[in-house]
C-alpha cells in the first residue's frame, strides 16, 4: 500500500518531482532535464500505476488521493497529501485534477522486439505538437495501431501535457524512436505494407490497407507533411476523400480516420 504522508510545506524537497511545473527551464519531464513521466488527474494517474513505468510518488489533496485508494494497494510509493494552496506553490499553478503521479521511463524496446506480433503500426515524422501527438497516441489506443514509431523531428510522447492529452493512453501504446531508414528497414523485414498520409496520395488506396495483413502508415507534421525522403519509402500513398475544396486535416483527426479505415476486424470487438 502506498505510504499517505501529509505535508504542509511547500519546500520540503521530497516534493522536488512537482516543483516548479510552468518554468520551461525546469521541468523534470522536458528532454534533457530529470526525464520523468508526470501524470496528472485520477483518470490518467490510474493508468500510469496501470502501466510498465515504475511510479516513484504522488502529490495530491485528500479527496483525489483517496479515490486512488483501490488503485494504490499494491503499490510501494509516498503519497504525499497537502492542501491545494501549498500543491500551487510546489508546482507553480492551480492545478484543477488535484493530483499528479511521477514515474521513471521504461525501458525502449528495439524495432523487432516492437513489431513482434503487431499488425498496425503508425510511423511519425515530425510530429511537433505535443498535443497531436497525444492525441494521436489516444486514437491509436482506440483503434487498434499496437505500435508507434517515432521519427526524426517529433516532439517528446512523454512529456507531461502529451501524457495529459493522451488521456494516459501514451503510457499503454508500445513506441520505440527511430530514424526513417532504420524504421523502413525493420518493417520491411518483419513483412509490412507502408503506406503514407499524403494530400497528393490515392482516395482509393485507403480502403485496400485493411485487407492487409500487416499495415504501417506514415504520418507527417501539419504543414509540411511528409518530407521526400519519406514518400519515396512507401508503397502506396494514400489520402482520405475530402468534400470541397479542403485538402487536409489535423494530423491526429487524419491518424483516427486512417486507423479506422486500415483496422478492418481488429476493432470489431469494442473497447480494448
Amino acid at each position: 500500500m502506498a505510504r499517505v504522508v501529509e505535508v504542509g510545506d511547500a519546500a520540503d524537497p521530497r516534493l522536488d518531482d512537482f516543483r516548479d511545473l510552468a518554468r520551461a527551464d525546469r521541468r523534470p519531464d522536458r528532454p534533457g532535464g530529470r526525464g520523468l513521466v508526470l501524470a496528472e488527474g485520477t483518470v490518467v494517474v490510474r493508468r500510469l500505476l496501470a502501466s510498465p513505468y515504475p511510479p516513484r510518488a504522488l502529490l495530491g489533496v485528500a479527496r483525489r488521493v483517496d479515490d486512488l485508494t483501490p488503485d494504490l494497494a499494491g503499490v510501494d510509493v509516498p503519497a504525499y497529501v497537502t492542501d491545494a494552496d501549498t500543491m500551487a506553490h510546489v508546482v507553480g499553478f492551480h492545478l484543477n485534477r488535484g493530483v499528479l503521479a511521477s514515474a521513471d521511463r521504461a525501458p525502449v524496446p528495439d524495432l523487432a522486439r516492437l513489431l513482434d506480433g503487431a499488425r498496425r503500426v503508425a510511423v511519425l515524422e515530425g510530429v511537433n505538437d505535443h498535443e497531436n501527438l497525444g492525441s494521436l497516441f489516444r486514437n491509436a489506443a482506440a483503434l487498434g495501431v499496437d505500435a508507434v514509431i517515432v521519427g526524426p523531428g517529433c516532439a517528446d510522447p512523454l512529456y507531461r501535457r502529451s501524457v495529459r492529452v493522451s488521456m494516459g493512453h501514451v503510457l499503454r501504446v508500445p513506441f520505440a524512436t527511430a530514424d526513417l531508414g532504420a524504421a523502413v528497414a525493420a518493417l520491411r523485414a518483419a513483412g509490412f505494407v507502408l503506406g503514407a498520409l499524403t494530400p497528393g496520395g490515392d482516395p482509393a488506396a485507403l480502403a485496400g490497407l485493411a485487407e492487409r495483413e500487416r499495415v504501417a502508415l506514415l504520418l507527417g507534421a501539419e504543414g509540411p507533411g511528409l518530407s521526400d525522403e519519406a514518400l519515396e519509402l512507401v508503397d502506396v500513398r494514400v489520402r482520405i476523400p475530402m468534400s470541397g475544396d479542403v485538402d487536409s486535416l489535423n494530423v491526429a483527426t487524419a491518424a483516427a480516420v486512417a486507423f479506422h479505415a486500415t483496422a478492418g476486424a481488429l476493432v470489431a470487438g469494442g473497447p480494448r
